[in-house]
């Protein structure tokens, strides 16, 4: 078997690949409607293809990495990855992007069954400090890939953008193929395809509703029908997965108390880091008065520092784990991201006031995120790992986009029209930092009463 850090560097990659691609696009979101000959609602969905897709993925590639290998699902992410790259590379209109950006997003699903390996093959000694650098991926890719993502744009055509996709996932793919050993651990049984459909059909929904909220109405039939619809879907297919025998997610282990608790924490965490990057670049960006007129790239260089300090904390965060236990981690993150915001509504006046908020939202995230999948995998057995962790990765998910269709919500409806162009007002930005703020107590006061483990407790099942 190859060396274990090879192992946790590869995942790692892995894991960054598969953050960037929810701010590729950031620096052509903007221009995409000129690019692309569309209107601005049908743009919109070069970014909601990924966020569906990623929901729906995630928990489906879970399961099937513990029924099939978790390796040969990463692969196949991987290559599907290349895939979308190349096909929306090779697009002149919005649909080849769209359906490329869609199949980017399955690729979201490498995080949870990385985490998934890590316990399968890594000895005890070394699990919690890979899992938090291989959790604090899923932020610090966004954050360096958007300063990457801007440079691309400001010197090279935008289909550049999706040739580096394919180049990066290409490199990942044969990293994985050459140094991640094949996975021996397998839940036997059948693959449940009814619970597959009835869960994206009910996700789709669900998301669909949050994330085109703004554009369509909160109120319209639309909007309506997607969203109660999906739920009723969603309830529907809970009661089905309670009743087979092999179902896709067994819900009675994701209803035992450390892992609810954990998942709607997860779910508020998501929120509190989203808001944050909804608001904080639109407020370095928007010129003066409204803003501080950066551009992208000077924009995009303030928030990079937050992944870097997300990675410089992962080490510490699984030595942290070990020592005092996952949950306290995780009350410390949510601490980490009230302060950010309060010290966001008492100073922003300055650069370099949003500078050290972000760099507190990089502390809170960097704890809370490695936190998560340690307090799933201490509460769940081996054989449901990756489908368990994909859970927690589709309540994260939920709470991204529930933040940025809100936080958009917010800052489009407290508007001015300055210079001929909407802006936020003041009091638009302060209740944005309220709702991030507020987001991190409800993940505080969940991560209080969740059961904590013996930190000197070793994991179930894993190699010694």
């Amino acid at each position: 078997m190859p060396r274990q850090g090879l192992i946790v560097a590869v995942l790692a990659l892995a894991g960054l690949a598969s953050s960037f691609m929810f701010t590729l696009v950031v620096p052509i979101q903007a221009k995409l409607p000129e690019l692309l000959g569309a209107s601005r609602d049908d743009t919109a969905w070069v970014v909601t293809a990924t966020l569906l897709a990623a929901a729906v993925v995630t928990p489906i590639a879970g399961r099937l990495g513990d029924m099939y290998g978790k390796r040969r699902i990463v692969l196949v992410l991987l290559g599907v990855l290349v895939l979308g790259s190349v096909i929306a590379a090779l697009s002149t209109g919005i649909i080849g992007v769209i359906i490329g950006r869609a199949l980017q997003g399955a690729v979201t699903g490498v995080v949870p069954l990385a985490i998934s390996i890590l316990r399968d093959v890594l000895h005890e000694d070394r699990v919690d400090a890979a899992i938090a650098l291989i959790s604090a991926t899923m932020g610090v890719g966004g954050a360096l890939g958007m300063p990457l993502s801007a440079l691309v744009t400001q010197y090279s055509d935008w289909h550049a953008l999706f040739w580096m996709a394919a180049g990066m996932g290409v490199v990942v793919f044969g990293l994985v193929l050459w140094i991640i050993p094949v996975s021996v651990l397998r839940t036997a049984g059948k693959f449940d395809y009814v619970g597959a459909a009835g869960l994206a059909v009910g996700l789709t929904g669900v998301l669909l509703a949050v994330s085109r909220g703004n554009e369509w109405g909160w109120t319209s039939a639309a909007v309506l029908i997607c969203g109660l619809g999906g739920l009723a879907v969603l309830l529907a297919w809970g009661w089905f997965e309670l009743r087979i025998a092999e179902p896709l997610l067994d819900l009675r282990v994701a209803a035992r108390r450390p892992v609810l608790l954990t998942n709607i924490a997860s779910l508020a965490m998501g929120f509190s880091l989203f808001a944050s990057n909804v608001s904080y670049p639109q407020l370095l960006e928007l010129p003066a008065p409204a803003g501080f007129g950066l551009s992208l790239l000077a924009a995009s260089l303030v928030i990079a520092p937050a992944g870097l300090v997300m990675m410089v904390l992962s080490p510490y965060s699984g030595r942290l784990a070990r020592t005092v236990g996952p949950r306290l981690l995780l009350v410390a993150g949510a601490i980490a991201l009230i302060l950010a915001y309060g010290f966001t509504l008492l100073f922003s006046s300055e650069v370099w006031h949003l500078l050290v908020a972000n760099l507190l939202v990089g502390v809170g995230i960097g704890f809370g995120y490695a936190a998560m999948p340690m307090l799933i995998m201490r509460s769940v057995p081996q054989s449901e790992t990756g489908a368990s962790n994909g859970l927690n990765a589709l309540f994260r998910s939920l709470g991204t986009s529930t933040a940025a269709a809100v936080i958009g919500a917010v800052l489009a409806s407290m508007s001015v029209t300055q210079d001929g162009v909407q802006v936020p007002t003041a009091a638009a930005f302060d209740l944005a930092f309220v709702l991030g703020g507020g987001a991190a107590v409800v993940a505080l006061v969940l991560a209080v009463f969740i059961p904590q483990r013996p930190a000197n407790e070793p994991h179930p099942s894993l190699p010694r």
